[in-house]
């Protein structure tokens, strides 16, 4: 006899299986995470709260952060070292309570993989005590970020790259190792975390890019002057040392420089005040000190020139401004234009283009009084005809005077009935040159302002 069944109860038995062990496994996962189950890295399928608790405080109590840098640098902090502890369960707890004990099957197609933050604690005081122990803040390893500079060669200017260094902000990285702690991170890059301090800028910075071309264009500038004759060029191999490139890359030259540079032109050129050899009309050689004759360079009107040229990159040749200049270029700037007054014999020549127009006795300052008239090269101040000299106690009128040291000049004195000799000591002038109406007036007829007076003994 066949057993016939019946398809509608079979349809019913599983039926109830299925729902027999879907009701078995819920239950079972009412108290306990089900499938797909991961806190913190664990795995928490088939396990309680408490089981999960016990296994992250077990994780925490073997906790090390492991760091990581440049140039090779490794080091580690352990949870031990900073009194790192569990805090709370209450956040699996919470997780566990979310979770349906119906939903089950979801987890075996879509696990839960929950990251809980903020169930650590630690002494604060005891983390900045090992992370000042870290090698990365031993001033022997450090190597400061440094931004663009510049070097200057035959061919201009050329960017050096930045420099990154290891240089680490500690703030920051304290900040970064406490929140990675917090978050239960095991490793940590000091690079990916932007701990390390930063140049501002790279050798592709506008601003870096601007003041190469600017360094370029001042260092371009040729400046040729001519000193009396001879060559001097000022270029971009002196120029370079007076530019300075600040934080912001700003360029400028030094003005200091500049001054510094024209006062060595006026060593080159200056002549007034200087020690003279001049071979007098008696044939020996006098050497003759100091006086108001000779070139001054212009030093302000030449460092205002060397500062617009260089910023505009000129290149020019150039004699340079003078305040005055003598009537000869060269070591002997007084040249073959000159009047010669020799105090010890009283006697006066007026030389024009190396030939003598007049001479003659004259009577000079008087010694006695401490008017003597002063040794020195001068140069003739202007002429004048007709003038009237004052002094202290005296006016007189005179037919040429021509001043070249102040009040001091050269003059006829129609007073006098005599000239040269010793007359001088006693009898002497204010300081100015006696001079007879003809030798005077031949003087005055001849000479122009600027021509040299040269008073010897």
């Amino acid at each position: 006899m066949k057993f016939k069944i019946n398809k509608w109860w079979v349809s019913v038995i599983v039926c109830a299986i299925i729902i027999i062990s879907y009701m078995g496994i819920s239950i079972f996962f009412a108290n306990k995470f089900y499938f797909g189950s991961k806190i913190n890295s664990i795995n928490a399928t088939g396990k309680t709260v408490d089981e999960v608790n016990s296994e992250i405080e077990k994780n925490i109590q073997l906790y090390t952060l492991k760091i990581e840098g440049r140039d090779k640098f490794e080091s580690e902090i352990k949870g031990t070292d900073i009194g790192l502890k569990y805090k709370s369960g209450e956040k699996v707890k919470r997780i566990k309570e979310e979770q349906n004990p119906f939903g089950w099957i979801k987890g075996i197609f879509h696990g839960t993989d929950v990251t809980v933050s903020e169930i650590v604690e630690y002494n604060e005081d005891m983390l900045k005590e090992e992370i000042d122990k870290l090698q990365c803040f031993n001033d022997a390893n450090v190597v400061e970020p440094k931004n663009p500079t510049f070097k200057y060669n035959d061919k201009g200017y050329e960017i050096i790259d930045k420099v990154d260094g290891n240089k680490v902000n500690k703030d920051v990285l304290i900040k970064k190792i406490s929140k990675s702690i917090i978050e239960g991170k095991r490793n940590f890059n000091l690079d990916k975390e932007g701990c390390y301090e930063k140049p501002q800028y790279t050798k592709d910075s506008k601003e870096v890019k601007k003041a190469k071309d600017i360094l370029d264009k001042y260092c371009s500038s040729k400046i040729t002057y001519d000193l009396n004759g001879k060559k001097e060029v000022l270029d971009g191999s002196v120029i370079n040392e007076w530019i300075t490139v600040d934080d912001s890359y700003d360029v400028n030259v030094n003005k200091d420089s500049i001054i510094n540079y024209v006062d060595t032109l006026a060593a080159k050129c200056n002549t007034i005040g200087d020690t003279r050899k001049f071979k007098s009309s008696l044939g020996n050689m006098v050497e003759v000190h100091g006086g108001n004759y000779g070139t001054v360079l212009d030093k302000s009107g030449e460092v205002s020139f060397l500062q617009n040229a260089i910023t505009d990159g000129q290149v020019t040749s150039r004699t340079p401004e003078y305040l005055q200049t003598a009537f000869a270029k060269g070591t002997d700037d007084i040249g073959n234009t000159y009047v010669e007054v020799n105090l010890g014999t009283q006697h006066i020549w007026f030389y024009k283009n190396g030939q003598l127009i007049t001479e003659g006795d004259v009577v000079t300052g008087n010694v006695t009084n401490n008017c003597a008239t002063p040794a020195g090269v001068y140069r003739l101040n202007y002429k004048e005809r007709n003038a009237t000299l004052r002094g202290e106690n005296y006016e007189t009128p005179v037919s040429f005077w021509m001043p070249f040291n102040g009040g001091i000049g050269i003059h006829d004195a129609t007073w006098r009935s005599a000239f040269g000799g010793n007359i001088y000591y006693n009898g002497g002038s204010h300081g100015c040159v006696n001079a007879p109406y003809d030798v005077a007036n031949a003087i005055f007829n001849n000479i122009e302002p600027g021509t040299p007076v040269v008073c010897y003994s």
